[in-house]
């Protein structure tokens, strides 16, 4: 799945073809994605003029004239500027078409992805308004994580990736997060201190910011909006390395199963 660092680029990539550039029309040939897509939607943001692209958490937000789209890339999703004239695929279900000679092209194979419309406050839309702090703001800090964390016998990293903790933080980068801080995955987060929640928040931006300068991770079907993958998955530490020598002590990376999803870590530098 898509992480923040995936998203964040993808908004990167869109923001110098959307920005300023007018809406013609919408393509849709499947509406039938995580939420349907409304039937009306052209009519709502045709001739609208792109103000902004935003991101909060893994929800894309492009501020129109008339209103914002909410887009959520899914499991398996990809938002790719193109020439019009390029052909749709099996799993291209949406088209952004501008008036630059460009598509803005929704392909999700899974079709877990959204593309939604909000005419006022896209923060107050009922996805977003309970979301927990950005990451890499100053609102996410020891003091909000040790708070968030007191009295939990969950595990900290099922704990960090739940949005109400903090959001864009999923299955990969929490366990690269956890590796760089030195806390083994299962610890209860109750359990986890000041002073390593502190430690924990800084290699939560260390590991996405890298993710970000890397161009995020490519594991089966992310790209960015240029059709680039992502190259960060040549640095993890702990993600995907099960039986392989750790990069700083030599010990075999483990892996355990928490709530269905993989865990890899050290048992040797996380403690």
């Amino acid at each position: 799945m898509p992480e923040l660092p995936e998203v964040e680029i993808t908004r990167r990539g869109l923001v110098p073809h959307l920005v300023g550039r007018r809406v013609e029309t919408v393509v849709v040939r499947n509406r039938n994605l995580r939420w349907p897509i409304a039937r009306n939607l052209g009519r709502r943001i045709s001739g609208s003029t792109v103000h902004t692209v935003e991101r909060r958490a893994k929800y894309l937000l492009i501020g129109c004239d008339s209103g914002w789209l909410i887009v959520h890339l899914g499991m398996s999703g990809s938002l790719r500027a193109l020439p019009r004239a390029t052909p749709a695929g099996k799993h291209d279900h949406f088209d952004l078409v501008l008036d630059s000679g460009l598509i803005v092209r929704l392909t999700d194979p899974r079709r877990f992805g959204a593309v939604l419309w909000e005419a006022r406050d896209p923060h107050a839309h009922p996805l977003l308004a309970d979301l927990a702090p950005e990451p890499l703001s100053a609102e996410f800090d020891a003091g909000w994580l040790h708070a968030r964390t007191r009295g939990r016998s969950a595990a900290i990293k099922t704990v960090l990736m739940d949005s109400h903790t903090v959001v864009g933080v999923g299955n990969i980068y929490a366990s690269e997060s956890l590796f760089r801080a030195g806390i083994h995955p299962k610890t209860a987060a109750g359990k986890v201190s000041h002073e390593r929640c502190d430690r924990l928040v800084r290699a939560i931006r260390e590991t996405l910011s890298a993710a970000i300068d890397a161009g995020g991770s490519t594991l089966r079907d992310f790209v960015g909006s240029d059709g680039n993958p992502g190259n960060f998955q040549q640095n993890y530490y702990a993600y995907g390395r099960s039986g392989e020598p750790c990069r700083l002590c030599g010990q075999t990376i483990r892996l355990l199963r928490q709530g269905q999803r993989a865990t890899f870590y050290c048992p040797r530098c996380q403690r």
